[in-house]
């Protein structure tokens, strides 16, 4: 089971990037997906959730510090979760982790499943 992270990369304040993560080896169209992020020296934090109701509702979940600003979207049939990140600032520079989890209860704290990372640096 993989989750693989892409899109990161270095874009100025004000500007947009566009996060994807591809998951592998079981599908993920029943988990929550989201994302955390980390800067260095300090704890990961919570991002953003996105749960499939199985029919044609979505439900999405955003850190006080990103909402209006981001959003996380999905394709369950590419079993991908994207993030759409607008007006960025420098204090989202960090490291993004792509995530899945079984439980809406538990995406937001300790998710089973985690991709790699992919860095995204915003500059002044």
């Amino acid at each position: 089971v993989q989750l693989q992270a892409s899109g990161g990369g270095l874009v100025q304040a004000g500007g947009s990037l566009r996060l994807s993560c591809a998951g592998s080896g079981r599908p993920f169209s029943s988990d929550v997906m989201g994302w955390f992020r980390q800067v260095p020296g300090k704890e990961r934090e919570f991002v953003a959730a996105i749960r499939w109701d199985g029919r044609i509702t979505y439900y999405t979940y955003y850190a006080d510090s990103v909402k209006g600003r981001f959003t996380i979207s999905r394709d369950n049939a590419k079993n991908t979760v994207y993030l759409q990140m607008n007006s960025l600032k420098p204090e989202d520079t960090a490291v993004y982790y792509c995530v899945a989890d079984p439980s809406l209860a538990i995406i937001r704290t300790t998710p089973k499943y985690w991709g790699q990372g992919t860095l995204v640096t915003v500059s002044s």
